[in-house]
C-alpha cells in the first residue's frame, strides 16, 4: 500500500464512530442485532458493537453505568421502570428531535408517557407488553376442561392439575421462579395486584406482609409444588419460554410480547395448538390483569457518541424497522405493543390472531392507578421509585428460596417487609 493510502486508511479508522449497544437476549433483541447491519450499510462511518446480557445482569452493568456516568454505553436497552426516574435525573438525552417521518403520533400514547417526564421523551420504544394467559388448546380438550372468558386464580389452579402429566413430562404450569425485580416479582407483583395488594399504602410502608401478598404466595407456592416444572427457582421468561415451546407446559402466565413467538411454527413446536386468555383475576381485584412494560432504547449523557447513537434508535425503533422485520423475519416477528400502525396492517393482522386483544391489553393497563386502594406510586409490577429495585431484587431472593423449599412463604415476606421496612426508613420515606 502507499504512503497516501495507508494516511487515507488511518484517516477512515479515525472518522469511524463505534457505538457500544447494551441490550437484553430476549428474541425480538436478537433479531435486533441480526438486522443492524442494515444501518451500519446505510451509515458506513458508524460501526456496532453489541454487547448482549441477560436480564438481571444486563439491568445492573446499565443501572451501575449510568450512575456512575462511566460511559460504556453508547445506546442502552431499558425499561417503563428506569426511563422516568433516569430521565428526571438527567442521566438521559432527550429523544424528542427525530423529525416528522418518525411520526411520533403513531406511537401507542400510553407507552410514550411511560417513558416521558415534563412531555419530553427519553427513551424510544422497541416493544411494549402487558401480560396474558397461554395455554394449550389441545391438553385442555384432552382433560375435558375449557378456560374461562375471564379466568380466576383458583380456575388457573384447577386447570394446572388436571393438566398436569408428569410421566409425560408435561407441567400443568409454568411461571417465573428465577429471582430479580424484573423475573418472579414482575410476575408476583401483578399477582399481588389481582389478589388486592400493593407494594405500599399511602404512607409508604411495605406491604408484603398483608393478606393479599399471603395469599399471593401461598397460591404460588402450592401450585408451582405441585403442578410446575421441576428446579422452577431457576427459570425465568426465557427459560419458561423455551418450555412452552416445546410442550412442556399446559399453561405459562407471561409477556404478550411472547405471542410472536409461540405462534411462529419456525419457532414454536405447539404453534398450532396455542390459544390465549387474560392474565387472571380474582374476587378482591376483579378489573386487575396484567402488567406494562415496555422495553426501549435510551442514549445515556454519559455518552461520547450522542448525535450517532441517537440515529441507531431513530432507525430501530421506527415504522421502517417494523417493516423490515416483517419484510425479512415474517410478520409474526414484527416488535408489538409501540406502533399503531402495526396493529392497522393487514399483513401483521393475518398472521397475529392475538393482536388486537394485546393492544387493549395494552391500552387498558392504568400504571397511574394500579391497586384496589389508593397508593402514592406509578407502576403495575413495580414502583417507579429509584428504591425499588433493590426492594424487588431482594424480595424476589427470598421468594426463591422458599419455592427451592430452604424456607416457607410467610419466613420469605417476613424477611422482605423488615428489609424492605430498612430500605424505606434510610431513604427518609414518606417523602
Amino acid at each position: 500500500m502507499t504512503a497516501l493510502g495507508l494516511i487515507a486508511g488511518t484517516l477512515a479508522a479515525q472518522a469511524e464512530t463505534k457505538l457500544t449497544i447494551a441490550t437484553v437476549n430476549n428474541g425480538d433483541m436478537i433479531i435486533m442485532q441480526k438486522l443492524s447491519s442494515a444501518f451500519e450499510k446505510a451509515n458506513p462511518d458508524i460501526k456496532l458493537d453489541w454487547v448482549v446480557l441477560e436480564e438481571n445482569v444486563l439491568r445492573q452493568r446499565v443501572t451501575t453505568d449510568i450512575a456512575t456516568k462511566g460511559g460504556s454505553f453508547d445506546v442502552m436497552t431499558i425499561g417503563a421502570y428506569e426511563a422516568p426516574i433516569w430521565g428526571k435525573q438527567g442521566w438521559l438525552v432527550p429523544l424528542d428531535d427525530f423529525g416528522a417521518d418518525y411520526d411520533y403520533a403513531d406511537l401507542v400514547p400510553q407507552v410514550k408517557d411511560g417513558l416521558s417526564v415534563g412531555g419530553k421523551m427519553y427513551a424510544a420504544p422497541f416493544y411494549a407488553e402487558s401480560s396474558l394467559t397461554f395455554y394449550r388448546k389441545d391438553l385442555f380438550e384432552k382433560a375435558g376442561i375449557k378456560m374461562a372468558e375471564k379466568p380466576t386464580y383458583a380456575q388457573i389452579a384447577e386447570y394446572a392439575n388436571k393438566l398436569s402429566d408428569k410421566k409425560d413430562g408435561i407441567y400443568g404450569i409454568c411461571l417465573r421462579g428465577k429471582p430479580g425485580w424484573g423475573e418472579n416479582m414482575a410476575w408476583l407483583g401483578t399477582a399481588a395486584v389481582a389478589f388486592g395488594g400493593s407494594w405500599f399504602d399511602e404512607q409508604w410502608k411495605p406491604q408484603f406482609t398483608t393478606e393479599p401478598w399471603k395469599e399471593t404466595i401461598k397460591w404460588y407456592l402450592d401450585v408451582m409444588k405441585k403442578d410446575g416444572p421441576p428446579g422452577a427457582a431457576a427459570n425465568g421468561y426465557n427459560e419458561n419460554r423455551a418450555l412452552f415451546a416445546t410442550g412442556k407446559c399446559g399453561m405459562w402466565i407471561d409477556a404478550t410480547v411472547t405471542a410472536g413467538y409461540l405462534y411462529n411454527p419456525k419457532e414454536s413446536q405447539v404453534a398450532d395448538k396455542v390459544a390465549f386468555a387474560p392474565a387472571p383475576i380474582t374476587d378482591a381485584n376483579p378489573k386487575a390483569s396484567g402488567w406494562f412494560w415496555s422495553w426501549a432504547l435510551g442514549v445515556p449523557a454519559s455518552s461520547k457518541n450522542a448525535e450517532a447513537a441517537k440515529k441507531f434508535v431513530q432507525w430501530a425503533t421506527s415504522k421502517d424497522y417494523v417493516k423490515l422485520v416483517g419484510e425479512s423475519e415474517g410478520w409474526i416477528a414484527a416488535p408489538p405493543g409501540t406502533r399503531m400502525s402495526t396493529y392497522s396492517n393487514p399483513e401483521y393482522k393475518k398472521v397475529a390472531p392475538f393482536a388486537d386483544f394485546v393492544l387493549n391489553a395494552i391500552e387498558t393497563t392504568n400504571p397511574a392507578k394500579p391497586t384496589v386502594k389508593p397508593v402514592p406510586y406509578t407502576g403495575v409490577q413495580f414502583a417507579a421509585i429509584p428504591e425499588f429495585q433493590g426492594i424487588g431484587t431482594t424480595a424476589g431472593q427470598d421468594v426463591a428460596a422458599a419455592l427451592a423449599g430452604s424456607s416457607t412463604g410467610d419466613q420469605a415476606l417476613a424477611k422482605a417487609q423488615a428489609s424492605a421496612e430498612r430500605t424505606m426508613k434510610q431513604a427518609g420515606y414518606p417523602k
